[in-house]
């Protein structure tokens, strides 16, 4: 509470006030009310629907997709044959963060994700923090994502019909073009799945996550044909820190895999699945990722990978000497990144609605319809933002820029998790990340030092970012923060 009548003491009569001030800003919010407040919003509740089945395809579909479709083609240049190593270096990030993850998301299954884990265990500012990162996480790797589904549909039409569409129409400002109109025309498509509801969303992402996993089979069936074990002679030419960097730009292609802790409230039994979900996607992913890599560097010399986002279909085709698997691939590379669209864009709904709901960003966030169970506005608002950043801001920047929001915001998870469990040590957990507090520590070292290989333009932009949410706190969520009114139950 805001200690107003505490006596001054040297600091001056300001004392008390600035005191008040510090409190409210490391004010913690009791698992039991976020628990409690699960699935509620303005004017409705969501539907708890999913099982662990649509949640781990919720996972898969939020992650498999842009990082091997897509930024596979600039990583390559960075890391050379190497670049296996920097996916493993990648997945091991992502999976000291995900055990983090698996634990709260038991603990505390709520829609928030790791924006609500910070609220419950580090304070409201740190939980603004990280509710800022996963904007940058979510929000605008949904932009990144479509820039690249934009790439394969022009393959797609090639080898379909034998037209693409003009570069001013298919590229943003800075990459030859004028407005990006596949990225937004995907964007709406998402929104229009999103508004129908949660099951249906669900439904139509598991059709997309088989296709795409497919396609990845598929790929390496024939992309094996091609390999030549020489490609991999000089396997670290760029040194380690090529491996790293590349790996920092390939940490893009992980940050799916809590999408499922954002489903917290729509869960059927969350507590049980969620952490399930969590580590059984990222296992899938990694493995493909991987394995799709390994053949890609083996069927083509690395110095002739471009920065071209159709890269596997490339390769398919220059391996075949025909282009019908090329087509192939791109149409089902339409398919997989739509689905990443899809559900990356649920899972930054379903966190503004919980920030919505706790009165740090506007009440119309959490508005709920009764008929469909969904965040109605909140999905047109997100979308609209989105599908306006993504046909005017090339694929490069946005990928960095959303790999170090959400390795910001892992860090910070697994600093959540080892304070939750020294301060509700009792609190029954359904998973339990083993050697805590080690492993979180080397969580939170890897997440360090993949920001720290990023450059310095990422670290201005990021800078930027934050330093506009901070105001934005301080002038609108600090005053409407709900946590300084009681609970509904605390209050009869």
């Amino acid at each position: 509470m805001l200690d107003h009548g505490a006596p001054p003491h040297n600091g001056g009569p300001s004392a008390p006030h600035s005191r008040g001030t510090v409190m409210r800003l490391m004010r913690r919010k009791p698992v039991e009310r976020l628990v409690a407040e699960g699935g509620h919003g303005e004017g409705g509740t969501l539907r708890r629907s999913l099982g662990l089945w649509q949640l781990t395809m919720i996972s898969i579909g939020a992650t498999l997709g842009t990082g091997i479709f897509v930024v596979l083609g600039e990583a390559v240049p960075k890391a050379g044959p190497a670049v296996t190593l920097s996916f493993v270096i990648a997945g091991l990030t992502a999976l000291f963060s995900a055990l983090s993850y698996a634990e709260l998301a038991g603990t505390i299954p709520v829609s928030g994700s790791s924006y609500s884990y910070a609220y419950a265990t580090m304070g409201e500012l740190i939980a603004w923090v990280c509710g800022w990162c996963l904007m940058l996480e979510y929000g605008v790797s949904v932009a990144a994502v479509a820039v690249g589904w934009g790439e394969y549909l022009n393959e797609l039409l090639d080898g379909t019909i034998g037209v693409t569409l003009p570069a001013a129409l298919s590229a943003p400002p800075g990459d030859g073009g004028v407005f990006n109109a596949p990225a937004l025309i995907v964007v709406m498509l998402a929104m229009a799945f999103l508004l129908g509801g949660a099951r249906e969303s669900a439904r139509a992402n598991t059709v997309m996550v088989l296709v795409k996993i497919g396609a990845l089979v598929l790929f390496c069936a024939i992309g094996v044909q091609g390999f030549r074990s020489g490609n991999y002679e000089n396997f670290m030419p760029l040194g380690m820190a090529g491996v790293s960097a590349a790996g920092a730009t390939l940490f893009f292609s992980y940050i799916g895999f809590d999408a499922a802790s954002t489903a917290g409230e729509e869960a059927k039994n969350a507590q049980r699945d969620l952490p399930r979900a969590i580590l059984l996607s990222l296992a899938i992913i990694t493995a493909l990722y991987v394995l799709v890599a390994a053949v890609a560097v083996g069927a083509k010399p690395w110095r002739q990978f471009t920065d071209s986002e159709a890269t596997l279909a490339q390769i398919m085709r220059e391996v075949t000497g025909q282009s019908f698997w090329g087509t192939l691939l791109a149409f089902c590379a339409v398919i997989a990144i739509a689905s990443v669209v899809l559900t990356v864009l649920y899972g930054q709904t379903r966190i503004l609605f919980a920030m919505s709901r706790d009165g740090l960003v506007p009440k119309v966030f959490a508005r709920v319809s009764p008929r469909t169970g969904t965040p109605r506005a909140n999905t047109v608002i997100v979308s609209l933002f989105c599908g306006v950043l993504a046909a005017a801001v090339p694929l490069g920047q946005l990928a960095d820029a959303t790999s170090i929001g959400t390795l910001f915001a892992f860090a910070l998870v697994n600093v959540a998790v080892v304070v939750l469990r020294r301060s509700r040590p009792d609190m029954p957990r359904t998973f339990r990340v083993p050697l805590s507090p080690l492993l979180p520590a080397v969580g939170f070292g890897f997440c360090l030092w993949m920001m720290g290989s990023l450059s310095t333009v990422t670290w201005v932009v990021f800078g930027v970012w934050m330093a506009v949410g901070l105001v934005f706190y301080f002038l609108y969520g600090y005053r409407r923060s709900r946590l300084a009114a009681p609970a509904p139950s605390e209050a009869k």
